[in-house]
């Protein structure tokens, strides 16, 4: 199972809610960036999209723990 679910996305189609399936610790999207920022979630990385931060998992082969 993957660390991070999405659990709300807007309208448009961006995740906006998450949460930790170790921790149950739910999250924003900017609250979720800013402790991908610190390290705490080594498997994702954020990117600007739209000039926002916006947590993604790590590139691999698996499409099991992509966000989404």
């Amino acid at each position: 199972m993957p660390r991070l679910k999405v659990i709300r996305e807007s309208e448009s189609g961006r995740n906006t809610a998450f949460k930790d399936t170790k921790t149950n610790k739910t999250m924003s999207r900017a609250e979720l960036a800013k402790e991908i920022d610190k390290g705490k979630y080594p498997d994702y990385h954020n990117r600007k999209i739209n000039n926002v931060k916006t947590p993604c998992s790590n590139p691999d082969n698996s499409k099991n723990n992509n966000l989404g």
